[in-house]
């Protein structure tokens, strides 16, 4: 009997250890593990920002707790950080990426220039905070509105990171749908060379996103917010700020608003290779949200004024699935509207 014991016991260990990794204990798999956090911008910006700033309590929070190391990997208006989880990242769970939300509607309108990335074929572990998105000028040239900068009779001069970005898109906006003369200069690595550039006078403004703009720009009065793109109000953007979908009247506009501007919802995402184990996702999903609840991540947050608006890896794929539901003159007239 117990030589039979022992020859079970024996043949449960050979079946164990023949059994893939996806269905062992999911848990232990990321103990003494790094999980790399790849963003597509430079250093400084807000991915950056919120990447570093996840990266520093999300571990607490997943089984094992492993070590994270973000790495900045700028290029193509962030896609570079998208594609390599197609080509050359591990897909076991060690690797995420964030990403700007403006490729989903290029995904869209511009398929073959992303090479044909679609957003529904990656793992969405989640978003920390809807991107909300303001255009301000440099308070030094006298306009202080929006009909001041629409009125304006030269070329307002605003710098972009590359094409697709939700920046160029909002930029694109001013001058498709509310008739403003700008002057778009692209090139720059991403929202902290802007705003060098702003202050030395190179550049006269910027749409990017509230969390972005540096707490001495606002509380100095050396910028002037003109316009808002997202319908939510946050602490210190004034109610006053016009926003731009109220300025459009027409039915097919707003159609066209809601695909340029619905990503930007899922301001700040993370998502992984489709291929990564379904218990691994879970467990980094279960995570993220956790984190999101976590005291001392919240205070940090706060610290930084960085806003923390979540949204779970299941509902941004939703979200995802439903801009892909837009009808083709939709489609069409926000690839004309953005400038592809």
């Amino acid at each position: 009997m117990r030589r039979l014991e022992r020859l079970a016991l024996a043949l449960g260990a050979l079946l164990l250890a023949a059994l893939p990794a996806a269905a062992q204990d999911a848990g232990s798999f990321f103990r003494g593990k790094t999980i790399h956090v790849e963003v597509g911008y430079s250093a400084g910006g807000g991915f950056d920002q919120y990447a570093r700033l996840l990266a520093r309590h999300y571990g607490r929070h997943i089984p094992g707790e492993p070590a994270f190391a973000v790495e900045n990997m700028p290029g193509a208006a962030s896609l570079k950080s998208v594609q390599y989880l197609d080509h050359g990242a591990v897909a076991d769970g060690t690797v995420i990426t964030t990403f700007d939300p403006g490729l989903i509607t290029r995904s869209l309108t511009v398929p073959d220039k992303l090479g044909g990335v679609r957003f529904t074929d990656y793992a969405w572990i989640g978003s920390i905070s809807e991107d909300v998105r303001v255009c301000y000028v440099w308070a030094a040239t006298g306009i202080d509105s929006f009909e001041k900068l629409r009125a304006r009779n030269k070329e307002t001069i605003l710098g972009l990171a590359g094409v697709g970005t939700t920046s160029d898109v909002n930029a694109h906006m001013l001058v498709e749908m509310f008739g403003v003369r700008l002057k778009m200069v692209q090139g720059y690595a991403g929202s902290a060379e802007k705003r060098i550039a702003i202050e030395s006078g190179e550049l006269d403004s910027d749409c990017g996103s509230w969390t972005s703009v540096p707490e001495d720009w606002l509380r100095d009065r050396k910028v002037n917010m003109v316009l808002r793109f997202s319908e939510n109000l946050v602490p210190g953007l004034d109610a006053s700020v016009p926003y731009a979908a109220l300025l459009l009247k027409d039915a097919a506009q707003k159609d066209v608003y809601r695909l340029l501007m619905d990503p930007s919802r899922l301001g700040r995402p993370f998502i992984a290779p489709k291929a990564v184990p379904a218990d691994r996702l879970a467990i980094l999903r279960a995570g993220f949200d956790a984190t999101m609840k976590d005291p001392a991540f919240l205070a940090e947050a706060a610290k930084q004024k960085l806003l923390v608006s979540p949204i779970g890896g299941p509902r941004a794929e939703a979200a995802v699935r439903e801009l892909g539901s837009a009808s083709p003159a939709t489609i069409a007239e926000a690839k004309r509207i953005s400038g592809e």
